[in-house]
């Protein structure tokens, strides 16, 4: 298959039943992080068949890596991203291709990302005599809280050719089917997992006097917490502290001896970021002590920001332009969600954007990482040509 940019609309048209087709085959077989084993040969066998050289697997465990080598000669080198793994959710869709594996859903579109990187392959495939460089795909593993990134930046993923810019996409129900987000700089923020342990004196619920209860003093901390983002926080920086999970005692008229809280921050700059952990220090020892506790704060180094570099967000902005129009491609705003894409935008300048997803009309407006998420198939279609003209755009560049 030849093919131009003028036809690369056409081209896609033409590849998009086998898109969806194996966007669907994704979705009723989901796998959860780091047990992609049935995808990755999904994968790989794809690439193979596609012609794709130095297929790799087990790449960061259960990662794919492959090449498209133009045939005008040697270039820069382009990296595409996409992630594999679901989610531990049943599923309650009841469509054709809903999971066949009960408590186990691609609830947040990572079929979509993994059949559209598929679709851009085989397009780029066929217009080998139109570019020089390399492309390289990067099918990733456990995107999920698995740090599927940094296991393939360790096995090497981005050496053998090293990237020049990277570029990814997330399929979005909270954006309609059409429009496309690119942002310069932050996009989605930075997270870090906190465990919080109150230790008091447990004792008889009815004779608190002799005891020293830590639920009353994890109360306050929670509380107190809040003011991490209200009064510490500057308020041009998105943050949020949340405290998801609060665990103590077995009966109800005994004061147990601990409380354990587990919870998150996320935040948009480094800065902010170390106050945002030294303040919940404080918070939780100096809390805890008044009211006779120990607080023991345990914060876990998590996934740094996602970060657009500019040059790269215009190319993808310019390309998003031919497929949906300039009206509609916007800046959007910051998601308050993470994404581990940022491992590799902290090694290669590049661009993760998001493509809509959602449809009103077709009833797919069911947010992400719910039993009943869903995605507005013409959506891929757009990620695949966007994609494919984006990385044309780079390689061409002196």
């Amino acid at each position: 298959m030849s093919v131009t940019t003028d036809s690369l609309s056409a081209t896609v048209d033409e590849i998009f039943p086998g898109v969806v087709a194996d966007r669907r085959w994704l979705h009723q077989h989901p796998e959860l992080s780091y047990e992609e084993y049935e995808t990755a040969a999904f994968v790989a066998e794809r690439l193979k068949s596609l012609g794709v050289e130095d297929i790799r697997t087990e790449i960061g465990k259960t990662g794919v890596t492959g090449l498209i080598r133009g045939n005008l000669g040697e270039g820069k080198t382009v990296a595409l991203r996409a992630d594999m793994d679901a989610l531990p959710i049943l599923e309650e869709n009841e469509a054709e291709y809903a999971s066949v594996k009960p408590g186990v859903m691609h609830a947040c579109g990572h079929d979509g990302h993994t059949a559209m990187l598929l679709g851009s392959a085989r397009a780029l495939m066929g217009m080998r005599d139109q570019f020089a460089g390399t492309v390289k795909l990067l099918f990733q593993p456990a995107e999920e809280g698995g740090r599927g990134a940094t296991y393939m930046i360790e096995d090497k993923a981005l050496e053998d050719p090293r990237p020049d810019a990277v570029f990814g996409i997330h399929l979005w129900n909270g954006v309609p089917v059409g429009e496309v987000w690119v942002r310069d700089g932050a996009m989605m923020v930075g997270v870090d997992a906190i465990e919080i342990k109150i230790t008091g004196a447990g004792g008889h619920g009815g004779i608190p006097n002799i005891c020293i209860d830590p639920i009353v003093a994890a109360a306050s901390v929670v509380m107190n917490l809040q003011t991490v983002i209200a009064r510490n926080n500057n308020p041009l920086e998105p943050g949020v502290v949340t405290i998801g999970s609060i665990h103590a005692g077995q009966a109800g008229n005994v004061i147990p001896d601990t409380v354990v809280m587990t919870g998150a921050i996320r935040h948009v700059l480094p800065e902010q970021a170390e106050t945002m952990r030294r303040r919940i220090t404080e918070i939780v020892e100096q809390t805890a002590a008044a009211l006779g506790c120990k607080g023991e704060v345990t914060i876990g180094s998590g996934v740094g920001p996602t970060v657009n570099d500019p040059a790269m967000a215009q190319i993808v902005r310019d390309a998003a332009a031919q497929v949906v129009g300039p009206e509609n491609v916007v800046a959007g705003q910051i998601l308050m969600v993470s994404e581990d894409v940022s491992e590799f935008l902290n090694e290669v300048p590049g661009c993760y954007y998001l493509v809509g997803s959602s449809n009103e009309e077709k009833g797919l407006t069911w947010g992400h990482h719910t039993s009943r998420f869903d995605i507005d198939e013409d959506s891929l279609a757009i990620g695949i040509e966007t994609t494919v003209r984006s990385v044309l755009a780079f390689l061409a560049q002196d």
